[in-house]
């Protein structure tokens, strides 16, 4: 894959081979942004766990102390007075039965999380094969299905986001914009890797966190001391 001169550029301010300390890599991945938007900061973790057993997997969700940076839209599956509760805190799009033919036909995903109450997950359920592929379905593990739908939008409006285990064993995880500060985007680093650390499935045998790395959109990795996990 041929890389632009500024990702060349950006690529001699890092050793490839060597571990940096979270502090430093930070540094460097800021320095290392390189286009015209603000770039996402990403964290990609390879973890010693097997997604193909169910009691190895890892999910949840943590809110960042500092926001995504990102301004995330939610759709809220409710009905009754929790339909108003959802539009009071602040949710762009709320709805029942209605929806469901305009995302299965009509391709509508004008949204970044789904919340929806438990009443309402047998309509959720026939969306499965739509905002499954697209990690969109609402999960109570995620907090995204719940009857407390105020609270939940609240979080996600706050920065909070969810992470999971991919089929390579892989966890990527936004943890903030190329323009935060970088005590911002050291303090969502900690929370994120603390609740990870903490979703250590117990039947997980050897080293837990096999690598870790940042970088931002356009720019290249930057590798992190995995060991202190």
């Amino acid at each position: 894959m041929k890389h632009g001169k500024k990702y060349v550029e950006a690529a001699k301010l890092i050793e490839k081979a060597k571990l940096y300390e979270a502090d430093e890599a930070i540094a460097l991945v800021k320095k290392s942004a390189s286009a015209k938007f603000d770039e996402t900061v990403e964290l990609h973790i390879r973890t010693g766990c097997d997604s193909r057993h169910a009691d190895q997997q890892i999910r949840g969700a943590v809110v960042l102390p500092n926001g995504t940076g990102k301004t995330v839209k939610v759709l809220v599956f409710a009905k009754g007075t929790k339909l108003d509760e959802a539009q009071a805190a602040g949710a762009d799009y709320v709805g029942g039965d209605e929806l469901i033919p305009k995302i299965q036909n009509e391709g509508w995903l004008d949204f970044d999380v789904v919340v929806a109450t438990p009443d309402m997950m047998g309509v959720v359920g026939r969306l499965g094969k739509v905002l499954g592929p697209k990690g969109l379905m609402p999960n109570p593990k995620a907090g995204t299905v719940t009857m407390d739908v105020a609270k939940a939008i609240a979080d996600i409006k706050a920065g909070k986001i969810e992470y999971r285990l991919d089929k390579a064993n892989i966890v990527h995880v936004p943890i903030g914009k190329a323009s935060f500060t970088e005590q911002q985007l050291t303090e969502n680093y900690n929370a994120i890797m603390e609740a990870i650390s903490k979703a250590k499935p117990s039947s997980v045998k050897g080293q837990y966190l096999k690598s870790i790395s940042l970088a931002t959109t356009m720019g290249p990795g930057v590798k992190i001391v995995a060991n202190r996990y």
